[in-house]
């Protein structure tokens, strides 16, 4: 896990080393064991390394093949690189290191662009291929690595965070209204190319980039496939499957030369990642404890200790508790704007930041993480209406009534209500984009804004289902920032962290099952709960509740937090922004603090975007 940065000259003039030291040094944080650079020609890369796998100095980047014709820096980690090692060995390649840096060159010289297809894992790098005078960029199928590039037509800057580009003074620090409306409004960001940073694109996951003769091409690797849907499958069978496919998931993540430690929520995806690596260490290193990594909270509604103790009673794994408080918020939120670099949506950022800030003072360099699986598994309660829409489509009213049944049981919703959203999603685009705009009317934010930049949603329909086209929905606009999060608060802290439920393995064998191994009889996760049944403790195997990664941020904002937000809101920078009704902020948020409605996701949205602009425009 590293940091890389680059500058190529389409004009063949010399890169400026200076310039390229300071987008490096700017990213040390990412990678504080080792610092290298290869500048010629008009190209110049540059490596901030993180040592998880070859401790040696033969892990030293950017690295070349024998020739030295060709060069990469590199972030991220190829799981299966002892693998695809052994398949080029056979096919005459000769290794000088056992990292799965070298392995991605010997990939490269051996089926060019289409090696892509060959790495499980996480990456984003830059080759330059002397021989054919050719960039090629790469992120992997999920965007678990971020890569980030600016073309001022003359020249291509790119690398894993923004302010390294920014580094360099000619390219101006300009908001991008567009997205900034579409966080404000919608919670939404990483969604698309852009970036809060007008003209700063990302890569987007599953796509590469070449640059030859002075032409940037971007072109799709990699996609689920709708044709390979079941209708159906056996419940035992599959369960079977795809237990095999997570533990393997597991097993590849837990390869590192440094120590390897796991974060535990209490909920059923980061509580199997702890067991199933839990079973998979006593196999092969029975004498090594597994860490694992909580934050916790005083507050009852908020804390989910009683879950996380079943898990290290059943593993006899390490507990590390933090607890977060809101009397903190404020003093690390400009930290932590620095690192993520663009507005986040909530405090659960804040949360996390204290669990890899521990992990880092325990000496741990990798972390296990349970993100993505609610993607997957159709984890999250707003997956139910379009489960219900795919069922009222096959006018089977018993599962209809069934299932609205039990939803409203387990979850102490109204039936009517839950038909009412199912219906929502059965009505044409034109008319739920008029419904979201009568319902989600945002008077707390000024009409010109609004109307320059509200933009009716175009619907993904991949699949015949209206779960499977949400799910993919998520996958490809609502996990990216999640990992956005997750990169930038563990590289803060120099630690390597790892998401088992993205193997693409798994994602594409999910993505084949029909829905009830989803969502059945009112439960989610159906085939998770299936598969870990006798590895997880029942009483978090048989979790209902569904709390994710959050603090008692509505409590904060109302008490201790409330005296720094009536300052930011009051202040006139604030006032000044070209997006914000103030007098409705201020009302909405003295109702807030009056306990008539809760809405601290929103309130921080204000606030977030306001620290961010004083951090990285003003």
């Amino acid at each position: 896990m590293c940091a890389i940065a680059g500058i190529y000259n389409f004009d063949n003039s010399p890169v400026p080393e200076d310039l390229l030291h300071k987008m490096i040094n700017i990213l040390r944080h990412r990678g504080p064991d080792d610092e290298g650079y290869y500048i010629t020609h008009g190209i110049g890369l540059g490596h901030r390394r993180l040592s998880i796998i070859d401790l040696s100095p033969a892990g030293h980047q950017p690295m070349c093949n024998e020739d030295g014709n060709i060069w990469i820096t590199y972030n991220g980690e190829v799981y299966n690189y002892i693998e695809l090692a052994q398949e080029l060995k056979a096919r005459g390649h000769v290794f000088k290191s056992v990292t799965d840096t070298e392995v991605i060159i010997h990939a490269y010289e051996e089926y060019g662009e289409e090696c892509l297809q060959k790495f499980n894992g996480m990456f984003a790098f830059a080759i330059w291929d002397d021989k054919k005078k050719k960039l090629f960029c790469a992120r992997d199928r999920f965007g678990v690595k971020p890569f980030y590039y600016y073309s001022g037509g003359r020249s291509f800057h790119f690398a894993s965070e923004i302010k390294a580009i920014i580094t360099d003074s000619t390219i101006e620090r300009k908001p991008n209204d567009r997205i900034i409306y579409d966080y404000l409004a919608y919670g939404l960001l990483d969604h698309t190319e852009d970036t809060f940073f007008e003209g700063i694109k990302s890569l987007l996951p599953a796509h590469y980039l070449v640059i030859e003769n002075s032409e940037i091409k971007i072109r799709r690797y990699w996609d689920l496939d709708p044709t390979k849907v079941k209708n159906k499958v056996d419940d035992e069978e599959c369960a079977s499957k795809f237990y095999e496919l997570f533990r393997d998931s597991v097993r590849l993540r837990l390869r590192s030369d440094v120590p390897v430690g796991t974060c535990l929520s209490g909920g059923l995806d980061s509580s199997s990642i702890v067991c199933v690596a839990n079973d998979l260490l006593k196999e092969c290193r029975a004498e090594l404890k597994q860490r694992t990594f909580s934050s916790c909270f005083d507050h009852k509604k908020y804390d989910e200790r009683v879950f996380i103790e079943s898990v290290l009673k059943k593993t006899g794994a390490e507990m590390n508790y933090t607890f977060p408080k809101g009397e903190d918020l404020f003093d690390l939120t400009q930290d932590i704007i620095w690192y993520q670099e663009e507005p986040f949506v909530s405090t659960s950022i804040f949360a996390q930041w204290h669990v890899m800030n521990l992990a880092k003072e325990r000496g741990v360099k990798v972390l296990l993480d349970g993100q993505g699986a609610d993607e997957l598994l159709a984890g999250y309660h707003f997956y139910y209406y379009s489960f219900f829409a795919d069922l009222i489509k096959t006018l089977s009213f018993t599962n209809i009534i069934k299932e609205i049944i039990f939803y409203s049981n387990h979850h102490s919703y109204s039936k009517l209500n839950a038909l009412g959203i199912a219906v929502f999603y059965l009505s044409p685009n034109s008319l739920k984009n008029k419904i979201k705009h009568i319902i989600g009317k945002k008077s707390w934010l000024k009409s010109e804004f609004i109307r320059a930049n509200n933009k009716n949603e175009r619907a993904i329909s991949k699949y015949k289902s209206h779960l499977n086209n949400h799910l993919y929905q998520v996958l490809a606009m609502g996990l990216p920032s999640l990992l956005h999060y997750e990169d930038r608060n563990s590289m803060a802290f120099s630690i390597e962290s790892r998401v088992p439920f993205l193997d693409y393995r798994l994602v594409e064998f999910m993505f084949s099952l029909p829905n009830n191994q989803k969502i059945n009889n009112g439960i989610t996760k159906v085939v998770l709960r299936n598969a870990m049944k006798g590895i997880l403790p029942e009483k978090v195997r048989n979790r209902m509740d569904k709390m994710g990664f959050v603090t008692p941020e509505d409590i904060w904002f109302r008490t201790c937090a409330k005296h720094e937000i009536i300052e930011i809101i009051g202040s006139d920078r604030f006032s000044k922004r070209k997006y914000f009704n103030v007098p409705e902020i201020k009302k909405e948020f003295e109702a807030h603090c009056k306990g008539k409605k809760n809405i601290s996701s929103t309130i921080w949205r204000w606030i977030n975007l306001e620290l961010w602009f004083r951090k990285f425009i003003d």
